[in-house]
């Protein structure tokens, strides 16, 4: 983890040398916003510096307002840096020719709400001058891909916001960029959406695209970034790897299949010997809920269950790349063998919070045990004409209050 304070990321040498192309250059950037009267008034970014290679996912994480989306705005030649230098694929980002290698979903999606999704589509590619037929081929890969094929003739102006994610992530790939950059992409979208471009994400990256994510749900950035950068105040203060900047240093993790009791006393015994009680913790694994939704979507789309939202589909063939599978494997591959990896005693992993004794072997029963099920009897009812005090006092006013309406009635 590169820890920073007043020095920029620059002043920093690299733990090893990167011989990928380098894509975005950024060097003391600064953006400083006035008031009416040519004051500062904000300073939206303070001497920020990072580079980013080709085929990399890098995340731009940050609380709101600490200047992530005015880096990205700068990036696209949107705005005005007030210092600092910037390089898109050799060139100023507001070279003509970069602008159209680069992909672009923004916060919000702003789009012609009275065009249908394949008009949209079309538009866009139009505007990056390509063919008719090169249009409707990509349109239609680019509807199936986001899952919104069967509601192409529907207006956009109609989309739920999910949809219009959707949407607006087809537009942004629709002249197949080189550099994508997208501000919360998975914003409004359900489980399955947000698995899908995740895919899409890790798609392009094994095709050498290089991507740019900012988003809030870190869970996201954590499955598809390779580094990321942490803002806050405008300024830089962690920049690395996800494995360089979450690995606890000071413990380690071990898992395993189920033991028996005296298996898993052998194996604790031995542990006790070098670590004291307090510091050893014995739980079940458990996946995150995000595995858990898809597979139970995935059981009952297995058995056809009717939908009329938004359904699964494909990376388009254009984007995938003939060794997309390949290289996912060989991806998730690298991360598992990794994982694997002894550690270095100096550099344990994963610190174990402190438990006593005791709940420790609790613990260990309910693991190693099966528990049998008591069955506990329902509570007896009272027999009918058997009324407590409560029901005799709630009788008898419902009895005063009877005879009050029917003695106005008959008046």
């Amino acid at each position: 983890m590169i820890n920073l304070d007043e020095k920029t990321v620059s002043k920093t040498a690299p733990a090893a040398t990167d011989e990928r192309e380098t894509v975005v250059t950024v060097r003391g950037l600064t953006k400083v916003f006035k008031d009416f009267w040519g004051r500062p008034k904000a300073r939206a970014v303070n001497d920020v510096s990072f580079e980013i290679k080709r085929g990399e996912v890098f995340g731009l994480l940050g609380p709101n307002g600490s200047g992530k989306s005015t880096t990205i705005k700068m990036l696209l030649g949107l705005l005005y840096p007030t210092k600092g230098y910037i390089e898109m694929f050799g060139h100023s980002p507001r070279h003509v020719q970069t602008k159209s290698r680069i992909g672009y979903l923004p916060e919000e999606s702003y789009l012609y709400k009275y065009l249908d999704s394949r008009e949209t589509l079309d538009f866009f590619g139009n505007l990056f001058q390509l063919s008719a037929s090169e249009r409707e081929s990509r349109s239609t890969q680019l509807l199936e891909m986001v899952g919104l094929n069967q509601v192409r003739s529907r207006t956009v102006g109609e989309f739920s916001k999910g949809m219009q994610r959707r949407i607006g992530l087809a537009q942004a790939l629709i002249n197949d960029p080189d550099l994508v950059i997208l501000d919360e992409p998975t914003a409004g979208m359900d489980p399955i959406g947000c698995r899908e471009v995740k895919d899409l994400i890790l798609a392009l990256a094994n095709r050498g695209k290089t991507v740019i994510i900012s988003s809030h749900l870190l869970s996201d950035v954590e499955d598809v970034c390779d580094r990321v950068v942490i803002y806050y105040g405008g300024k830089i203060h962690a920049l690395g790897t996800l494995k360089e900047l979450l690995t606890e240093r000071e413990s380690v993790r071990v898992t395993m299949p189920s033991l028996g009791r005296e298996s898993m006393d052998r194996i604790l015994k031995t542990i006790r010997q070098d670590v004291a009680e307090d510091k050893i913790v014995i739980d079940n694994p458990t996946q995150n809920l995000e595995s858990y939704f898809l597979g139970v979507v995935q059981k009952a789309r297995e058995g056809e269950a009717a939908t009329s939202g938004a359904t699964q589909g494909r990376v388009a063939e254009y984007l995938r790349g003939e060794a997309e599978e390949t290289n996912r494997a060989d991806k998730m591959l690298d991360r598992l063998t990794t994982a694997k990896e002894a550690p270095d005693e100096s550099e344990p992993i994963v610190q174990l919070p402190p438990q006593k004794d005791l709940e420790a072997d609790k613990k260990l029963d309910s693991l190693t045990q099966k528990q049998p099920i008591i069955e506990t009897a329902p509570a007896a009812k009272p027999r009918a004409g058997q009324d407590t005090e409560a029901e005799a006092k709630a009788n008898e006013k419902l009895a005063s209050l009877l005879g009050n309406s029917n003695d106005k009635k008959k008046d």
